[in-house]
């Protein structure tokens, strides 16, 4: 059990990388360090606050994610700076698939 000055400060248990991410779940993207990465991403409608599937990382080289209705690769490097937290579940915040108001 945790005691009161054993506490973790306020959202920082639940933020992990890319990479760190389980196979199938949904994360909000927090943090793109690299600002052409963030332009690249931006092109292809992921940035910052973004939720995307982490659909799995392909064995030795980039991790797939799914937006909308397309699928990315994300080099392992990139994906280990990139910074996320899990997100709801489709149904769990009043959104269809595809982030719009039901």
């Amino acid at each position: 059990m945790r005691g009161a000055d054993d506490a973790a400060p306020v959202g920082e248990e639940e933020q992990m990388t890319l990479l760190e991410a389980r196979k199938g779940s949904r994360v909000r993207i927090l943090e793109i360090p690299d600002d052409r990465a963030r332009a690249q991403c931006i092109r292809f409608g992921i940035g910052e606050g973004t939720v995307v599937d982490w659909a799995e990382p392909l064995r030795v080289g980039p991790v797939l994610v799914r937006q909308a209705n397309q699928e990315i690769c994300l080099g392992r490097n990139l994906a280990a700076r990139i910074l996320v937290e899990e997100a709801a579940p489709y149904g769990g915040c009043g959104l269809d698939v595809r982030g719009r108001g039901a």
